[in-house]
């Protein structure tokens, strides 16, 4: 707990803890009210954190960057990475390169610019600082909001895609712009372009070699509980065993974790039951403390400079900058490849105006970026101006783009597909999945196997089997498939409550308990698969 506060809070005393533990309270407590409304709780969480910090008596939040990358950012990196589709990834790498290298320079120049034209007396190389520190969007709230609302696959995997990139191009572009405002000889933008190249290699590289061993070390414990802890380390490991080598963390990070997921289906249920439960679990935890941290630093950050209406007036030239950057880019970079090379136009689909402008709109920013400005050294000219700016792009983004990303996206009506031809291709393969178990079934069956639990064990898969092919042809009334689920989950809880009470006479301990808890859960979980 220390270390943790230390790495949030950014000091090292008694006390860091409990404001910690606190910090952690509130958050928590901030978005299961977001949950319980329905309201985005990232919005809620910097608006709290807005109006808490102004509350005398609360102390300054200052984030720790270096370690707030390896405690924060690394971990939620790597649960998005488990969780996304390598194969979708794979198959749309053009778009979301050009989202997640390409955007992000573009925006750094751009930003760059802007804000040195709106502030001569900042210098241009500060001004870059600012434009790669503002470059990355954090798509955890617009990926939260999209999947709430049902935006289409393809929409998903480009905003996800681009989170898990986007980063390193930009904490890479970070550290060329600030050796430039620092002064820093030897250290040209050429030099940068052969950085980015080598640290994304190498950090792809480490990630790969780390997920491969870590992989085979899993395969060969056999135990759900030791491995869910091996799969803990791995995010941290990653990370700093690519820094040290001089190579990308973020990268080492998501390609550890897309290894890792693709090949999540060699290992045992348990391990993939347990290590779902926990990195949502740390998922909600670590989002949660991030978007408080952003409300909770206003304070400081408006204290170390002079407003005025000249500051005021660039805050949001780079705000709407920020935005308009967006739009400009992505409209381009989905249509001009398609005229350009008639490969694209038969392998991709058309993309629909209605999506373009939602993917335009979900450029939030987050903690990356915050993280990075508070790394900028103390002695670079504008480091004030330049939080402060950053803060701005922050909240303005998540406050304006935030809060109307879901009235946008109704209102232009953008849906997921249909779905049908996903779900029968589902039911194929189901039905060639349940006639492969009957056949391995007549297989194993001898005469010392009761009929009757090989007929039992039939029509439980038979009945695998038919239930995404009565989802097909049953909309409207419930399909045996569902009323199979719904008797069985009542059952369930009525040997649960039995259990409970002889239990609580007595007539049982709480290990047994617990162990027939663990198995009617589990069963419950595979319904709940169906």
């Amino acid at each position: 707990m220390r270390l943790l506060a230390w790495a949030i809070l950014a000091h090292e005393d008694e006390e860091a803890g409990v404001e910690l533990l606190l910090l952690f309270a509130g958050s928590l407590a901030v978005a299961a009210v977001a949950r319980r409304v329905d309201w985005p709780a990232p919005l809620l969480l910097v608006a709290v954190g807005l109006a808490v910090s102004f509350v005398p008596g609360v102390p300054d939040f200052q984030l720790n960057p270096e370690l707030v990358l390896v405690l924060v950012l690394a971990p939620l990196l790597y649960s998005a990475a488990l969780d996304s589709s390598y194969l979708d990834i794979k198959a749309n790498i053009r778009p979301i390169g050009l989202l997640a290298v390409g955007l992000v320079l573009v925006s750094t120049a751009v930003v760059g610019v802007v804000a040195h034209m709106v502030l001569p007396d900042l210098p241009l190389a500060s001004a870059l600082v600012l434009g790669a520190v503002v470059a990355p969007p954090d798509a955890v709230a617009a990926v939260s909001i999209g999947r709430k609302l049902g935006l289409p696959r393809r929409s998903m995997t480009l905003l996800t895609g681009e989170s898990l990139g986007n980063d390193a191009t930009a904490l890479t572009a970070f550290k060329v712009a600030v050796a430039a405002a620092t002064g820093v000889a030897a250290f040209s933008w050429t030099d940068g372009i052969v950085t980015l190249l080598v640290t994304s290699i190498g950090g792809v590289l480490v990630g790969l070699v780390l997920g491969v061993v870590i992989h085979k070390i899993r395969l060969r414990l056999g135990d759900g509980v030791l491995e869910s802890a091996l799969g803990m380390l791995v995010p941290f490991g990653a990370y700093l065993l690519a820094e040290e080598l001089h190579t990308s963390g973020v990268l080492a990070v998501v390609a550890a974790g897309l290894y890792l997921g693709h090949n999540a289906t060699a290992a045992g249920y348990a391990t993939r039951l347990q290590e779902t439960a926990v990195w949502k679990s740390v998922d909600v935890l670590l989002e949660s403390l991030v978007f408080a941290l952003i409300g909770l630093q206003v304070r400081s950050i408006v204290s170390a400079v002079h407003l005025d209406a000249a500051l005021l007036l660039a805050s949001a030239a780079v705000l709407v900058a920020v935005i308009v950057v967006r739009f400009v880019w992505v409209f381009p970079a989905a249509h001009v490849p398609r005229w350009l090379f008639p490969h694209i136009r038969r392998r991709e689909p058309q993309p629909g105006w209605r999506s373009l402008t939602v993917i335009s709109w979900a450029g939030m920013r987050g903690v990356v970026s915050l993280a990075a400005a508070a790394a900028i050294p103390l002695d670079m000219p504008g480091r004030d101006v330049v939080l402060l700016l950053t803060f701005v792009v922050t909240v303005g983004t998540l406050l304006v783009q935030g809060t109307t990303l879901p009235v946008v996206i109704r209102w232009l009506k953008v849906r997921a597909e249909d779905g049908q031809d996903r779900v029968l291709a589902e039911a194929q393969v189901q039905s060639s999945a349940a006639r492969a178990a009957v056949d391995r079934l007549d297989e194993l069956v001898d005469d010392d196997v009761p009929e009757h639990m090989a007929r039992k064990l039939r029509a439980l898969a038979e009945h695998r089997g038919n239930a995404v092919w009565e989802r097909l042809g049953r909309q409207e009334q419930e399909n045996p498939a569902a009323a199979f689920r719904r008797l069985r989950r009542g059952m369930l809880a009525a040997e649960r409550e039995v259990f409970v009470a002889a239990r609580d006479r007595g007539e049982i301990d709480d290990e047994i308990l617990r162990r027939v808890q663990r198995e009617l859960d589990f069963e419950e979980a595979a319904l709940d698969r169906e």
